[in-house]
């Protein structure tokens, strides 16, 4: 919302010293998020006055229309001679009054004027557009056309009001009230402690017999419509200076008189309006919801289809308006220009009025992509009373600018409702705050907003139109709060209770989260939002339980309207924006939760807000929520290892994939099976499946490897990448996280090395399972430190795996007939486990 202050003045006595930074900072005391103040006409100096073109004489031979034109400035360039200016702008005509800036100015931009030789003529001046003077677009895109009374060589700075301040204020979604002029000198004049004067607060006549006939079939919808009819508008009326220059610096675009008055009337009240041609108008306006099948062709020129919960205004012909959004073309108001191409001028216009419903303008809105003026208003929530005060203001000004008559009809149709009420504790506030404000504070802030308020101990208050966002006592507590002061609340720190910190789960995540950032992982935090394409993207077999999502009602995109149920989608895009920037060695992690659906839904319940849930609430809303593990998972692409003067380098490839899982099952203390394995993204020669022992039986708890070619083709990510995925949650049940100290020997340690030959299908970790199970408690460490196949000395289908055994004993030393005992009985076990032959 931008606020000239000039305009804010205008309701509120703000002390002449005052500037837009002083304004600013007490607004933001306040609550309001004032982002900027602009100083419009800044760095602008004069002389620019008014002038009256006397001749235009047309330059021939230049390949744009060039003028050259003599203006009468008065006495303003301190001769009375006419000023000789060179102009290519051809909206103006000989007689019209224009704006003159004379040589020694400074336009906007630091443009300095002086005499100069152009288009072989001499120019003293120029002939000014609305763009040059930094007003802003006013529709015509050329020379400003003043209005024919407008005193020669007056001074245009002060005319145009060109120099001012405006506040830009972020208005937040509860604060409907601050999107006008009213509501933001309210807050000024409470920040200030000054009075306001309402713009409101008009006369207005009630309701007759004689208005135009309005009815409204969806009070709920509408449960207020106020019309008024004004008759007699001149064709040829103009929106007066001072009405365009105030559009203008609330970023609004100048129209026609009508148009701009109810543009004005909006900013000044925040009640948005509309003005039919009445002669456009066929029989009864009425609210209604649409039918489906139903289209309108509305103002800007598109025609929509309409829904079965659009509220439209209609007449007898059908929908002539998206209510609370944007008005139909059939009853647009016809300004005097197009009388020239055969339409006649609006002369009589009806004066719609009405307080929407906010839900209904918010979803018709979005629904049809239309976002206006009026709608972002009623979303916030608009004044209700204001209505009438709002149509009276528009009366007002058409009369008085336009010479029309009002006519004595009026029509409010008004659904019956109750003023909303609040009961709050006198010493809430103080009880949210942690401050004592005492009764008289807490009711004079709620007055001040505009609340009556009664009782003792206990407040009654009855909250005013303008505060619809003011419903509970923590809203109430709120406003006093910010009234007082948010810098005048103490600072304190939260105190735990002794005895507590963090949870086994939470210190094992960090102790995670530190191990990997030590091996050279970064950190990336992604949305947990996906689209179901992407499971086709990674490959994922039809029946693949990762592809059951929990999709959510209102998503932030519908592209991704589903919660993840793996941490791959979000890490691989993270690692596909990075390499696309230039980072091409890249190693991500991430922990978080996913989310997969229970087998039963349950609806969930709503939960009290007045006391703490009891545990059984607490245990419900759980069980209506989908399951929800932990996860970590890692994606790597490019170089592992630098190359410099150390050497080449290296690669990442899935045993670094690999190894992240170790490292975490490490950290967990999880004893981590690893295995050949195929699943969804990975490559299935280079797939580590990765299990752990729950309850006595085997489980599948991740994977680590070098995804398929055809996955990073179809994401568009580097090749060779790695990634892995573990369910953290199995790990930390099975895991042991109690500190284990080293156990650090006396005496020496018995080497053997082993090479045994088996089949290439078996599995390195079943050979070391069986050598580590048959060394027995003597072995200490079990290394794999070769593999060899060549089928002319081992056979085909054959390969050597080379294990390095360490033994040691904690009470003596080794001797060699020990370790070579258990190095046997190792090769047994292995032997008979996986056939393996003892290497010659």
């Amino acid at each position: 919302m931008r606020v000239p202050l000039s305009w804010l003045r205008e309701y509120v006595d703000l002390p002449a010293t005052e500037t837009g930074r002083d304004v600013q900072a007490k607004l933001i005391s306040a609550g309001l998020e004032v982002e900027t103040v602009e100083h419009l006409g800044a760095d602008l100096k004069g002389p620019l006055v008014v002038g009256q073109v006397l001749t235009i004489e047309e330059l021939e031979g230049f390949k744009k229309p060039i003028r050259f034109c003599t203006v009468d400035v008065g006495r303003a360039n301190g001769t009375g001679e006419p000023q000789e200016i060179v102009c290519g702008a051809r909206n103006f005509a000989v007689g019209d009054k224009v704006v003159v800036v004379l040589p020694g100015a400074t336009l906007p931009g630091g443009f300095s004027i002086s005499a100069r030789k152009t288009y072989g003529k001499t120019s003293h001046g120029m002939i000014c557009s609305a763009d040059e003077l930094g007003m802003g677009d006013d529709g015509t895109h050329g020379i400003i056309v003043l209005p024919p009374e407008t005193e020669v060589g007056k001074d245009a700075i002060e005319l145009l009001e060109l120099v001012d301040e405006v506040l830009d204020i972020a208005v937040t979604a509860n604060r409907g009230d601050c999107l006008s002029i009213r509501g933001v000198a309210r807050e000024t004049a409470i920040a200030y402690g000054l009075p306001l004067r309402d713009p409101a607060l008009l006369d207005v006549p009630g309701p007759n017999a004689f208005g135009y006939p309005v009815k409204v079939s969806d009070p709920a919808g509408c449960d207020r419509f106020t019309a008024r009819t004004v008759t007699g508008l001149s064709p040829e009326a103009r929106s007066p200076i001072w009405l365009q220059r105030r559009l203008q610096k609330v970023g609004m675009r100048p129209i026609s008189l009508a148009v701009d008055v109810t543009n004005y009337v909006m900013m000044e009240l925040g009640q948005p309006l509309h003005a039919y041609d009445r002669h456009q108008v066929q029989g009864t306006i009425g609210v209604r919801r649409a039918q489906e099948g139903e289209k309108i062709v509305t103002l800007d020129g598109v025609e929509r289809k309409l829904h079965a919960e659009d509220l439209v205004i209609t007449d007898d012909r059908g929908p002539i308006g998206l209510a609370g959004v944007m008005g139909g073309a059939d009853t647009e108001i016809a300004d005097h220009d197009l009388s020239e191409e055969g339409a006649a001028a609006t002369t009589d216009v009806i004066i719609e009025a009405a307080h929407f419903d906010q839900v209904s303008v918010a979803r018709t809105a979005r629904r049809h992509k239309l976002s206006s003026e009026a709608s972002r208003r009623f979303e916030r929530g608009v004044d209700p009373q204001a209505a009438s005060a709002a149509a009276q203001r528009t009366v007002d000004l058409l009369v008085l600018l336009a010479g029309g008559t009002a006519e004595a009809g009026v029509t409010e149709v008004i659904a019956p409702s109750a003023p909303h009420t609040v009961t709050v504790a006198a010493d809430h506030p103080d009880k949210v705050a942690g401050v004592t404000y005492g009764r008289e504070t807490v009711v004079r802030r709620l007055q001040e907003v505009g609340c009556d308020v009664y009782g003792q101990d206990e407040l009654i208050v009855t909250v005013p139109s303008w505060r619809p966002d003011l419903t509970v006592p923590n809203d109430l507590a709120e406003e006093v709060i910010r009234l007082e002061g948010y810098e005048n609340l103490p600072s304190t720190l939260p105190r735990p209770p002794a005895g507590r910190g963090l949870t086994g789960r939470q210190r094992l995540h960090r102790r995670i989260g530190r191990a990997l950032a030590g091996a050279g992982y970064v950190e990336a935090l992604n949305y947990p939002f996906v689209s179901e394409q992407v499971f086709d993207q990674l490959g994922l077999e039809a029946d693949d339980p990762a592809r059951r999502v929990v999709k959510l009602v209102n998503p932030l995109s519908d592209e991704e309207p589903a919660l993840r149920t793996s941490l791959l989608p979000g890490l691989l895009a993270a690692l596909r924006r990075n390499d696309g920037r230039g980072s091409h060695d890249l190693a991500l992690f991430e922990t978080g939760l996913v989310f997969q659906p229970r087998d039963a839904a349950k609806a969930a319940a709503n939960l009290p807000v007045d006391r703490r849930p009891s545990p059984d609430d607490v245990a419900a809303l759980d069980a209506a929520l989908p399951d929800q593990p932990r996860h970590v998972a890692v994606v790597l692409a490019g170089a592992r290892e630098q190359a410099g003067w150390w050497g080449k380098g290296r690669p990442a490839d899935w045993a670094d994939a690999v190894e992240a899982a170790r490292t975490v099952a490490r950290e967990a203390g999880a004893e981590l099976g690893i295995r050949k394995g195929q699943y969804g993204p990975w490559h299935p020669g280079r797939c580590a499946e990765l299990t752990v022992t729950v309850d006595g039986a085997e489980r599948v708890v991740g994977h680590a490897g070098e995804l398929h070619p055809r996955v990073l083709k179809t994401l568009g990510l580097p090749a060779r990448a790695c990634a892995m995925e573990l369910d953290l949650d199995v790990l930390e049940r099975v895991g042991d996280t109690v500190p284990q100290a080293p156990s650090i020997s006396t005496f020496p340690v018995a080497t053997q090395d082993v090479a045994l030959v088996v089949d290439a299908y078996v599995p390195a970790s079943d050979v070391e399972a069986a050598l580590r199970e048959g060394a027995g408690e003597l072995l200490e460490s079990i290394r794999l430190f070769d593999v060899y196949e060549n089928a002319e000395q081992l056979g085909e289908g054959r390969k050597s795996l080379a294990y390095a055994l360490r033994f040691r004993a904690d009470d003596r030393t080794l001797t060699v007939d020990e370790a070579s005992a258990a190095r046997e009985a190792a090769v047994a076990l292995a032997t008979d486990r996986t056939g393996a032959v003892l290497r010659g």
